[in-house]
């Protein structure tokens, strides 16, 4: 197996986006895609199908089949991560697997939150370190196993914790504004030292950083998709300054936003 691209769209609205993710295509052979839905509505057009899009989806497609994503509602726009990835003949047990078992339904409802899942597999699939992008493949690989196991329950999409599911999508919705823990308390009823514990338990990270990931997930995508100035990102994004925005983004990614839109920008052409 090798991961050829992975492309993260953060509410998919300019005109040059629509365009693009929204005209039919398709890939070679031996190549499939995984498209996985955080955010929005839209369709999902697939070898004549029309499937809707809902958070926390994911669809696979087949080497040849046409397909294309449709928003529905500009005011609700799409936020996906795309995995296009190939598989060679010698990989007999996952090409059989992909071939059969995942070809009769390719829809998957996994849960929103394999978003820190995806990233990392963009930037280990992505890196230059061949370790690296090794190590997402077996990922990935391991991933897809257990999304065909339909008995295996999904431990970050489980939707039994309504307070984290909630304050994530106060999280989601709020990415241009300044949020507060007590903004989320407040709405959740909760202290704030029992929902940092509640929240660390379930994601493996504090509130704080991840709802500054989730900034840094945004920005990422406006350098790619957009002609934005660095300063006008920070702003809109409601970071202390340019200085202070360019280096958290340097800390979550590893390059400077410059850096990170001359590099990913050519990868963008490929799904």
């Amino acid at each position: 197996m090798k991961i050829v691209d992975v492309v993260f769209v953060y509410q998919m609205k300019e005109e040059a986006e629509l365009k693009w993710h929204g005209r039919f295509h398709h890939h070679e052979k031996n190549e499939y895609e995984a498209h996985y839905f955080l955010q929005g509505s839209g369709s999902f057009l697939n070898s004549g199908t029309t499937y809707t899009i809902s958070p926390g989806i994911m669809f696979i497609t087949n080497p040849g089949e046409d397909h294309s994503i449709v928003l529905s509602n500009p005011d609700n726009p799409l936020t996906y991560y795309a995995v296009l990835f190939s598989i060679e003949d010698r990989d007999n047990d996952f090409y059989s697997l992909l071939q059969h078992q995942m070809t009769d339904d390719r829809i998957y409802q996994i849960g929103t939150n394999y978003r820190f899942f995806f990233e990392e597999l963009k930037e280990r699939g992505m890196s230059k370190n061949l370790l690296l992008r090794s190590s997402a493949v077996h990922q990935f690989m391991s991933f897809l196993y257990l999304v065909a196991a339909r008995n295996h329950k999904f431990h970050y999409g489980d939707d039994s914790n309504q307070h984290i599911e909630k304050a994530l999508r106060i999280m989601q919705s709020n990415i241009f504004e300044d949020l507060q823990l007590t903004d989320i308390t407040e709405k959740l009823q909760l202290t704030d030292s029992y929902f940092i514990r509640l929240f660390k338990d379930k994601m493996k990270t504090t509130p704080k950083k991840y709802y500054t990931k989730l900034k840094i997930e945004a920005a990422a995508s406006m350098l790619i998709s957009t002609e934005m100035p660095v300063y006008e990102i920070s702003e809109r994004l409601k970071f202390y300054s340019e200085f202070h925005f360019s280096r958290v983004f340097k800390q979550y990614t590893g390059n400077a936003p410059t850096v990170y839109r001359e590099t990913y920008r050519q990868h963008l052409g490929a799904l």
